[in-house]
């Protein structure tokens, strides 16, 4: 038996946000990042709709790009002092991952930060409040999914944080929200919700409604991505993008994802290389070493007009450069000698990434050096 995991309530569609009048509840949080979310008016207008349905709402706001689990702990201490029912991420990726441990640790402070990075041992939340996602990228999925992604700066890891717990119970899917998005970042967010698709698609969990979700939201973002990058007010395409977003992100929540995220990890933790830009990088090289494993990449081939692995691989590398997107790692400055030096350090973190064990093609720690390697340099890697 298999059970399909989203939220209990999804609201998509530009001006969505309005839903927020409706709820029920006496004291709601918000958790953001920067100044984003303010400067467009969607803060002050989620202010406004929660006063009409007469909640009484507070603020955490500075989240940072790639939380910790001490923004976390600060987060949670706030909550612990408010007491809120409804605990609200409003913006990126980074808010809404920081907002749900900040749920964890507020309804258990003593919740050990180092077991939870283990897959599924998230305690049973919902004793105190109840999760609203609300995001202003098109990109995570995170609104629909139980994963959040927190980073130990020490160690320079980030953990994704897996349990279906910390799937929310309402997500608000408002095109409108992510008009202002820059460029660089809808191309960023746009080809991670790609990558969610493809993986989600070729992971070792056998799926029916993945397969459609990931299917359909690849079809979507090659359709969509390069018109919202190029025309950021277009509402169509921008909701466009932000459903397909949802669909990758339930996908993935059903079948997970592979060693495009292990790698990704490491590389966004140590040198800062933002997520989505990486994740592109990587993926025509994981296809291409995936290809021997899995014969499910031409399915998703044929939907941009190609019939092999190889040629999925391709069509991705020209939306990348399409959208504006960088080829390489070392092009974001990262020298050879670092490099070299991390190299174990990050193939280790990844072969032990809970994403690896749901990749198609089990990876040696060889596997992911020479993987690191080649998208490095930018070249095709070769099996």
């Amino acid at each position: 038996m298999s059970k399909l995991f989203v939220a209990s309530e999804v609201f998509h569609g530009a001006g969505t946000l309005s839903e927020l009048k409706n709820l029920t509840g006496k004291k709601a949080i918000i958790v953001t990042g920067g100044q984003s979310m303010k400067k467009s008016g969607t803060l002050d207008r989620a202010i406004s709709y929660l006063t009409e349905a007469g909640l009484e709402t507070a603020i955490f706001d500075g989240v940072e790009e790639d939380p910790s689990s001490a923004t976390s702990l600060r987060g949670a201490a706030v909550m612990t002092d408010f007491q809120p029912d409804w605990i609200i991420g409003l913006g990126g990726c980074s808010a809404i991952d920081a907002a749900k441990m900040m749920w964890v640790f507020y309804e258990y402070p003593d919740a050990n930060f180092e077991a939870m990075t283990q897959p599924f041992n998230v305690p049973t939340l919902r004793q105190k409040a109840k999760f609203i996602a609300i995001p202003s990228t098109s990109g995570t999925g995170t609104e629909t999914t139980g994963l959040a992604v927190i980073t130990d700066r020490e160690k320079g890891v980030k953990y994704p944080i897996v349990s279906y717990e910390l799937t929310p119970d309402i997500a608000i899917v408002d095109g409108e929200i992510c008009a202002t998005m820059p460029a660089h970042i809808t191309s960023n967010t746009g080809l991670d919700a790609l990558t969610h698709c493809v993986e989600a698609y070729v992971s070792n969990i056998e799926n029916n409604y993945a397969d459609a979700l990931a299917k359909g939201g690849l079809e979507i973002v090659f359709e969509n991505l390069e018109e919202a990058v190029k025309n950021p007010t277009n509402i169509i395409a921008r909701q466009n993008m932000h459903d397909a977003s949802f669909m990758g992100g339930l996908a993935f929540n059903n079948a997970w994802l592979g060693i495009v995220h292990s790698l990704s990890h490491q590389v966004g933790a140590l040198y800062g290389v933002p997520h989505g830009a990486s994740n592109a990088i990587f993926l025509p090289n994981v296809i291409r070493f995936n290809q021997t494993a899995t014969i499910r990449y031409p399915d998703l081939a044929k939907l941009v007009g190609r019939d092999s692995a190889e040629g999925l691989a391709q069509e991705i590398e020209k939306l990348r450069v399409a959208v504006n997107n960088i080829g390489s790692l070392k092009a974001f400055g990262i020298s050879k000698e670092d490099w070299q030096k991390n190299l174990d350090y990050m193939a280790q973190n990844a072969l032990q990434d809970p994403c690896t064990g749901f990749n198609p093609r089990k990876p040696s720690l060889q596997d992911l050096k020479n993987l690191y390697n080649a998208c490095y340099e930018g070249v095709i890697y070769e099996n």
